[in-house]
């Protein structure tokens, strides 16, 4: 007995273990490799109005199994199973649930290849999706899809118009309705508010996001402006829409125009009420404070014309303004002054003034162009008043020599060839003697002809270079003599400085020495020299004496 029969050896806790999750392994496995069989597709996403197919096949590798019917089983929620499409190859098609009989439809007849298509989607068709068959000898085979149902969101956005405060209230709203997934809102917004969102969902598993956005309103909040921006996962970008800020307010109101100068019988005055509030203001009323406005005032709108000013419109002004919210007013004081002087008078006197000037400067002009030509006819020689021929200025005899003393003349004659061409020193020659008194008597040297003064006398009035001019013994020769060219200043003028720099007072001006030409006209040379100088012939001449 022993011998025939071996004892069982009991099985340990650990070993007992290990054989359970093995066997677990190869249920897994068997399970998945059932499942392989029925492909599906694991996720699909549709839209309301949208139509949607769901795909199903049934894999045999081995040929072995044998399909007897296929259906579609739809699960909207946990626990719940609705047959909504069945075939059978011998008994056709059939739609059970008639929620769905309408909408869906085989695309093959055939086992192998049951795909369906629903129709006409709503939010209501969201959930799985499982294509199950009966098989022999394995039993039911199946396979899963989740049908997603996704809602664009209905998006809007206005303005709540409020009355400028001190409570914080709602200006703005934004909504994101009946929206799958939700959608999430935000504002954009510079005036310093704050917002609040809610959610509600539908019976239909959409969802309604609503936002609201509140501020302290003030009369600066109108007309400014803030964004909403609703983002959800059906749109392309982020929905965007500005709003401006609606506030309401009490008028404000003030009077432009005024510019401090209505003077008597100006005809241009005009006063404007300029008046802000929300709503605009409806009404605008003129009056003055003394009563009933001036009769030379008319009132247009919201303007206030002064057809002339006069001591009527002294007054003050006032401008009152109205909406649904209040009123307000405003006023001005108008001073009345003197009426300024006609502008036409004033450009006269500035016509005057300036007339004037101009004369002026014609006169300072005429006497200059006066002393520059006596300056000019006493460079020349001619005596002015006071002077002598045989003197320097002020007719001094203390020596000095001016050029009125130097230019000297002669009647005419035959012998007027003196220093010309010829050699013949025989000519009469007219100089200055020194110990002559103030006279100046001319005296001839070589041939003692004796010329007749050339001055009057001190008790006379003295000749002008006019007189000398226009005197009848001076022939036209002679006259030519005075009309010396611009050269001959020239030379007078850079002698005068040529003395000044010396800072002598006594230097000669150059002598003027007149010789005929071979044209027969006279020509004057002008030198600086010593006063006297020796001739040939054993006399003496000066060489500041102009001989003719």
């Amino acid at each position: 007995m022993a011998r025939g029969y071996a004892a069982r050896r009991p099985v340990s806790p650990v070993r007992s273990t290990w054989l359970a999750a093995a066997a677990a392994v190869v249920l897994l496995v068997a399970e998945g490799i059932s499942a392989q069989k029925v492909r599906v597709e694991e996720e699909l996403e549709a839209y309301p109005t949208e139509s949607v197919d769901l795909h199903c096949q049934f894999i045999d590798g081995a040929g072995r199994t044998k399909l007897t019917q296929v259906s579609w089983i739809w699960e909207p929620s946990e626990g719940q199973r609705d047959n909504i499409a069945v075939y059978h190859p011998s008994y056709g098609q059939s739609f059970p649930n008639l929620a769905f009989k309408e909408r869906v439809v085989f695309l093959n007849n055939s086992l192998e290849n049951p795909s369906i298509r629903i129709s006409h989607l709503r939010m209501s068709d969201a959930g799985r999706y499982t294509c199950e068959y009966a098989t022999y000898p394995s039993g039911n085979e199946q396979g899963t899809t989740t049908l997603i149902m996704l809602a664009k969101p209905k998006n809007s956005a206005k303005v709540v118009t409020v009355q400028a405060g001190t409570k914080s209230v709602v200006v703005a709203q934004c909504e994101a309705a009946d929206g799958k997934p939700a959608a999430t809102i935000k504002w954009l917004a510079s005036v310093g508010g704050n917002h609040s969102t809610s959610t509600t969902n539908g019976p239909d598993g959409t969802v309604t996001v609503r936002s609201e956005y509140r501020l302290v309103p003030t009369p600066t909040d109108n007309g400014r402006e803030v964004t909403c921006m609703v983002e959800q996962r059906t749109q392309e970008r982020p929905w965007v829409y500005p709003l401006k800020l609606s506030v309401e307010y009490p008028p404000s109101v003030s009077i432009e125009g005024y510019d401090n100068n209505w003077y008597v019988g100006r005809s241009d005055a005009v006063l404007q009420c300029l008046a802000s509030g929300n709503p605009a203001p409806t009404t605008v009323t003129w009056t003055a404070a003394s009563g009933s406005l001036p009769d030379t005032v008319v009132v247009e709108g919201n303007k206030l014309l002064v057809r002339k000013v006069d001591d009527a419109v002294n007054t003050t002004f006032i401008c009152e303004v109205k909406n649904k919210h209040g009123a307000s007013r405003h006023q001005i004081t108008t001073i009345v002054i003197e009426a300024l002087e006609d502008p036409l008078s004033a450009g006269v006197v500035a016509g005057a003034v300036i007339g004037s000037l101009l004369a002026l400067l014609l006169v300072v002009t005429l006497i200059a162009v006066l002393l520059s030509r006596s300056r000019r006819q006493q460079r020349r020689g001619y005596p002015s008043s006071g002077d002598s021929i045989a003197t320097g200025s002020g007719g001094s005899n203390g020596g000095d020599y001016g050029n009125k003393a130097r230019l000297l003349f002669s009647g005419t004659g035959s012998n007027s060839g003196k220093n010309g061409t010829g050699a013949n020193n025989n000519g009469p020659i007219y100089t200055y003697r020194e110990g002559c008194d103030a006279t100046g008597t001319l005296t001839e040297k070589a041939n003692d002809f004796h010329h007749h003064h050339l001055h009057h006398s001190s008790t006379s009035k003295p000749p002008s270079a006019h007189d000398i001019l226009l005197s009848g013994d001076m022939g036209e020769a002679e006259r030519r003599k005075f009309d010396l060219d611009d050269s001959m200043e020239e030379e007078e003028e850079q002698y005068d400085r040529f003395g000044g720099v010396g800072g002598g007072g006594n230097m000669l001006p150059p002598a003027y020495h007149m010789r005929r030409g071979h044209g027969g006209e006279e020509e004057m040379d002008v030198y600086l020299d010593d006063d006297m100088e020796s001739q040939r012939d054993g006399s003496v001449i000066s060489r500041t004496a102009i001989y003719v």
